[in-house]
């Protein structure tokens, strides 16, 4: 016959470790079966051999070794207060602990010292709580001394991230010159170029005698690419430290001999100037997308401006424009929004605009810089380098006009350039590689333009071409690598156009026929927002769609909805250091 199986109780007493704890500390503090004293400040502490030898890498070697402490009864244990010492011995025997500003430092030495990792790492943690951009760099130096990784790491993301307001304090000056140039040349700090710049004249300030000869190493940390030209030229070379250096003179020479020849391929300059210019922005840079002004809801033009908050995938509302504008432009350069022309419909007689309004995220407050030469609405605007081209629209007596403008955004000064070929309303425009296309549009008979024109810049001079492919009117256009995205326009169709091969390359459709909305590029995808539709039953409705196009999968995705309905707005992407865009 089978034997029954064998059954068998498994049991956890999970109170048996901390009672046991509790009876061995019972034991010391009646001094019973005690058999080594700890001594500090001429104070002693009875303990157990075993218990320490348990606890500790440290005493573990003294009492299973052979050090004269094998053989003794009374241990001295110099340079650790009987305060701190009678603490740890308390953890010891509780796993209990007080760490407060007044004993961190002297515990954590004495923790490192007896090999104490826990405490140790509680110190590290106590003193990350009490982390500041004011101290976070006394901090690592702190944790150099305590050789506390965690520290250290903690101390250092405060202070990429909060630079800011670190390159404010009194320790940034103290900070040596390779510790300083680790700083600048790191691609997560979290700071603008300009205040990289304002951080080393500070620092050399400090202590000019001894360290005006790192201008030029430290300048060279400066990414000159993605400063301001308004602040480069007039703030920047005329500082008289960069004037003091050869270095720093060429470099700064370097950056205005690109920007006036207009020729990103020609560089001439007598230092290494490519390797400085191509580099990256720094990773807390982030690419964001704006929304801003347009027909709300079909009922009025908007002073609203809007951004795309990727993470939460919501809308939050920037400052609103000053004023309502009906078919203004919308452009972004360096980093600011800008609002040009338009129609004012705030009074009773509308009135066509030479105002510009301007936006930086810094400050998320409007301003405005020179006019135009002349007002217009219904015109398109597109940046290039440091300058802003306004092409056509309506002109002062309200009629297509053929004229063209361009802002020079480091002297704010606007000048005449040669007109269009043909005047056409609702081109797409997009600028690369040193020319502007305009393509299709329409006449003032409204009558579709099949042409593409194209405006040297640094000639100052159009040409044009006849092209059957061309066919859109009231579509936006986008640029990415190297190709002209034109999106819709009356028709489902997004074409694009390669520029270097000079011919146009099909595209998967929108859902509908779609005209007057906007498009910009954000991390190498297609973003349009807003516009108006042809539904099936060829009635013409605003809509409120968020969508994408993938190049490389050659798909169309939905990011949900707008928050209202929107159609001739401006859809741009602009650039900010982490969360430094004021929200109202």
């Amino acid at each position: 016959m089978d034997q029954p199986a064998v059954k068998f109780f498994h049991y956890k007493d999970k109170e048996q470790s901390s009672n046991l704890l509790l009876q061995l500390n019972r034991l010391r503090q009646e001094n019973v079966l005690t058999d080594v004293s700890l001594c500090s400040d001429n104070n002693e502490i009875p303990c157990h051999r075993n218990v320490l030898v348990s606890s500790s890498p440290y005493f573990r070697a003294m009492f299973c070794n052979n050090f004269l402490e094998k053989q003794q009864t009374k241990i001295n244990l110099k340079g650790i207060t009987s305060a701190i010492l009678s603490s740890i011995i308390d953890y010891v025997y509780t796993g209990l602990i007080s760490v407060s500003v007044d004993i961190v430092l002297p515990l954590m030495q004495a923790a490192s010292m007896l090999q104490y990792s826990r405490i140790f790492e509680a110190c590290s943690n106590f003193l990350q709580e009490q982390l500041s951009p004011d101290n976070c760099l006394s901090m690592i130096r702190l944790s150099e001394i305590m050789n506390c990784n965690s520290l250290r790491d903690k101390a250092k993301e405060m202070a990429m991230n909060s630079f800011s307001d670190v390159s404010a304090s009194e320790d940034l000056c103290e900070l040596s010159l390779p510790e300083l140039m680790g700083y600048l040349e790191d691609d997560s700090l979290c700071a603008e170029e300009e205040q990289v710049f304002e951080t080393l004249v500070a620092w050399i300030h400090h202590d000019p005698l001894s360290r005006r000869g790192a201008i030029s190493d430290l300048f060279k940390k400066v990414r000159l690419r993605h400063i301001h030209p308004t602040y480069l030229f007039q703030f920047i070379a005329n500082d008289p430290l960069i004037q003091s250096s050869t270095l720093c003179n060429e470099l700064i020479e370097s950056v205005r001999r690109l920007m006036f020849s207009v020729n990103t391929k020609c560089i001439d300059t007598a230092v290494d100037f490519k390797p400085l210019w191509v580099a990256p922005r720094r990773y807390s840079y982030h690419d964001i997308l704006v929304v801003v002004g347009g027909r709300k809801n079909n009922e009025q033009t908007s002073r609203e401006a809007l951004v795309f908050d990727e993470k939460s995938e919501k809308w939050q509302l920037l400052a609103k424009l000053p004023i309502r504008l009906y078919k203004a432009s919308y452009v972004a350069l360096h980093s600011v929004l800008y609002v040009i022309g338009g129609l004012t419909t705030n009074t009773k007689y509308s009135q066509l605009s030479t105002t510009v309004y301007t936006l930086s995220l810094k400050t998320n407050q409007w301003r405005t810089v020179e006019p135009m030469l002349e007002p217009r609405f219904a015109h398109q605007s597109v940046s290039y380098l440091h300058f802003i081209f306004v092409l056509g629209g309506l002109g002062p007596d309200r009629r297509l006009t053929d004229t063209v403008e361009r802002y020079n955004s480091m002297f704010n000064q606007w000048e005449s350039m040669a007109p269009m070929p043909v005047a056409v309303l609702h081109p797409a425009v997009a600028a690369t590689n040193q020319r502007i296309f305009v393509f299709g549009g329409e006449d003032a008979m409204q009558n579709p333009v099949r042409i593409i024109q194209v405006y040297h810049i640094a000639r100052n001079m159009w040409s044009k071409m006849e092209n059957r492919t061309v066919k859109n009117v009231s579509a936006p256009a986008a640029i990415m690598d190297d190709k002209i995205y034109i999106i819709g326009g009356y028709t489902r169709r997004v074409i694009a156009y390669d520029t270097k091969a000079n011919r146009f390359i099909k595209c998967a459709n929108l859902k509908e026929r779609r005209m007057h909305h906007s498009a910009t590029v954000l991390n190498n995808k297609l973003y349009v927002t807003g516009g108006r539709y042809v539904n099936g039953h060829d009635v013409i409705e605003d809509s409120d769609n968020f969508e994408y196009y993938d190049p490389k999968t050659d798909t169309w995705t939905s990011k949900g909805t707008l928050p209202y309905k929107l159609f001739d707005h401006g859809s741009l992407t602009l650039t900010h250091v982490s969360q430094t865009w004021a929200k109202s």
